[in-house]
């Protein structure tokens, strides 16, 4: 069975779906592994590396995969600038694993299932035990949750930590992180590391250990918060009366802030808008947040995805796809959870689907010929488009 791994084509993605170390862990599973040529360069791996690893390396994207059984992406397929779309070079039949992001981009599917493709879309993995060396989600969130403290710091006119010094002695920063899953939990450990006086807050009482054993101190408000929490461990939705109380609440923590770092998504919905412009009116000048939900909205009102606002002396931050910031190290992440759920898709060197299996169906989004996840049919149908 030949599996590919294409250069991504999204702008600004550096990352590779497979790092040469990984490939071996596919040779051993009984799998051909193919490489279009420098797909690893921006991450730091060149050809010769995966030549070494055992993979082939093919220059023609189209001949790669035309004849692949198994396609390893980590952005979605895409219309190509040249016309078509990456979806058209996919064999009928094929398969393909990657970060397909469903419920933003339901058409992909749609497409999918029209070309006779089967696909994995990796954010919907199941958080269960056995399944959790296949965590994307949680590997790229840690990337992103580091990096965001590093934005932070770079734009505060402080120091983050304190300093003692023959002129005189300098406070420490005050960071607050709003959301404690995996991202909010490594830009805590990350931002202490660096010397600042941390604080967190989130709506999951059940986090607040984990964030106390990270040397910060956990921020309760007054909320009914019985159900933020859903079966798979992710925050839910609330309603505009809940946000609108918490925004009023957190304020306070906000204002006090040196620097603010917002983790808060919702799987498949607007991020919550935690912080309005009058609290941002109210921070100290040179104050900055760092928004990681900008790309589904932003969990502040001034927040726009990819850039850098400057509002009544406040720098708002809104990056997108940090992960690509660290190429390697999210790269060889990715890889590790992908070809460890390859693996446990592969018998005897062939796919083998068992769709009993909770960690095989979960993630499943088109086979045979239709949209199979029912969310995104759900959406599709909303649209109007056939699912």
């Amino acid at each position: 069975m030949i599996v590919a791994v294409p250069r991504e084509t999204w702008p600004g993605e550096r990352r590779v779906a497979l790092v040469p170390d990984a490939v071996k862990l596919l040779a051993g599973a009984g799998l051909e592994v193919a490489v279009e040529a420098g797909a690893g360069e921006a991450a730091g791996f060149g050809d010769a590396a995966y030549v070494a690893a055992g993979a082939s390396i093919v220059a023609d994207p189209s001949a790669l995969l035309g004849r692949a059984d198994l396609v390893l992406k980590v952005q979605p397929p895409r219309a190509l600038e040249g016309g078509g779309h990456e979806i058209d070079r996919l064999r009928e039949g094929s398969t393909l694993v990657g970060l397909l992001r469903p419920l933003d981009l339901p058409d992909v599917a749609r497409l999918l299932a029209e070309r006779g493709v089967t696909a994995f879309a990796l954010e919907l993995i199941p958080r269960i035990t056995r399944a959790q060396s296949m965590d994307v989600l949680s590997s790229m969130a840690t990337v992103a949750g580091y990096h965001a403290v590093l934005l932070g710091a770079s734009a505060l006119p402080k120091l983050f930590p304190m300093l003692v010094t023959a002129a005189g002695t300098l406070s420490p920063a005050r960071v607050l992180v709003v959301g404690a899953g995996v991202a909010g939990l490594q830009a805590i450990a990350t931002a202490r590391r660096l010397g600042a006086v941390v604080e967190a807050y989130d709506t999951r009482p059940a986090v607040k250990e984990q964030v106390q054993s990270l040397g910060a101190k956990f921020v309760e408000l007054p909320l009914d918060t019985g159900d933020a929490q859903d079966s798979g461990g992710y925050a839910k939705a609330q309603s505009e009366e809940f946000y609108a109380r918490q925004r009023a609440l957190l304020g306070e923590r906000v204002r006090a802030a040196d620097v603010v770092i917002t983790t808060a998504q919702v799987p498949g919905q607007r991020a919550p808008l935690l912080i309005d412009e009058e609290v941002v009116r109210g921070m100290r000048a040179g104050s900055v947040i760092v928004d990681l939900a900008a790309e589904q909205g932003g969990n502040c009102a001034l927040t726009q995805a990819g850039k850098d606002v400057v509002a009544h002396g406040v720098q708002v931050r809104g990056p997108v796809n940090l992960p690509s910031a660290h190429p390697a190290h999210a790269s060889q992440l990715y890889s590790r959870n992908v070809a460890t759920f390859v693996r446990h898709l592969v018998k005897d060197g062939k796919l083998a689907l068992d769709l009993s299996d909770e960690v095989t169906r979960a993630p499943l989004l088109a086979h045979e010929g239709q949209v199979t996840h029912e969310g995104v049919r759900a959406r599709l149908e909303a649209a109007g488009g056939k699912a």
